[in-house]
């Protein structure tokens, strides 16, 4: 099952980190890799997630603007 949000949504929307959403500042191979791992192992058949690389997050809200944009 797919989540029904769009890009627009998880950065500006208030939308928070949870079990689909993860946001990562950079392209640090080991979290990221930890993140696809989790959503591919989908043990509470909850249809993946999202990954966001380049938004950083505090308190689990994404952090604007976007690393690299100023």
């Amino acid at each position: 099952m797919a989540i029904p949000v769009s890009i627009e949504q998880l950065v500006h929307g208030g939308v928070v980190e949870s079990t689909q959403i993860e946001f990562k500042g950079g392209f640090n191979p080991n979290p990221i890799m930890h993140a696809i791992c989790a959503f591919a192992n989908d043990i509470d058949n909850i249809g993946g997630g999202y990954l966001i690389i380049g938004i950083d997050e505090m308190d689990s809200k994404p952090v604007l603007p976007p690393r690299g944009v100023p």
